[in-house]
């Protein structure tokens, strides 16, 4: 039994050090490739390379962020319980890229004038929602320790429910930046329909009250 329970516990710790590497992996290949680009010109960042560096991040972003959404179906599809001990990490990881893409905004695009970052929320609506979907990750991130899930009680889960309406915001966002092939954005948006589609059946079906057996 004590064997078991310590081959689980060091496979758990070889499936967080995987997960941990991949959700690593893309930003070290961007920072390999940002390197390259402005040091010998040919990091395959096309012709608008601060574009091409905050694309990759948001949707890096976007993806870890309907990830963590994808954990809670599969816990119920596969039965494995263990995969809730992934979710909070994959968030955390979509935060961070959430603001590295934020960051390479307001560094990389705005270049120091960050006054002008008012000035696109209110006249860009895809700047509007971009920044209405990082502020609302924030208090999440901030909460997502253990010291603050015992503090918060009940209202810790009522509170992370804001990720439904950020990703739907980090979707819109995606959407109204593109402004001619829809293809990629349609894609997530298909995604979330069907996650939070399932949420709302799976949610319908606790409510209704089942016949009893005879």
């Amino acid at each position: 039994m004590v064997l078991k329970v310590a081959g689980a516990a060091r496979g758990l710790v070889a499936a967080k050090t995987l997960v941990h590497l991949l959700c690593l992996a893309p930003a070290a290949w961007l920072g390999w490739r940002i390197w390259l680009e402005f040091s010998t010109g040919d990091g395959g960042l096309g012709a608008d390379p601060v574009a091409a560096i905050e694309h990759e991040l948001g949707i890096w972003a976007l993806r870890l962020l309907l990830a963590t959404l994808a954990i809670t179906p599969l816990r119920h599809w596969t039965g494995q319980t263990v995969l809730l001990r992934f979710r909070r990490m994959l968030g955390l990881y979509a935060f961070a890229y959430a603001t590295l893409h934020l960051t390479a905004y307001l560094v990389l695009d705005l270049r120091g004038y960050w006054a002008q970052v008012f000035e696109d929320i209110a006249e860009r609506p895809y700047i509007t929602v971009g920044m209405a979907a990082w502020l609302l990750l924030v208090p999440l991130a901030l909460t997502s320790t253990k010291a603050a899930i015992r503090a918060l009680g009940r209202n810790w889960a009522r509170l992370h429910k804001l990720v439904y309406a950020i990703a739907v915001l980090a979707v819109l966002h995606f959407w109204w930046l593109v402004k001619s092939d829809i293809r990629e954005p349609l894609l997530y948006a298909a995604i979330l329909a069907v996650l939070l589609g399932w949420r709302a059946w799976h949610a319908w079906r606790r409510r209704v009250p089942r016949p009893r057996a005879a």
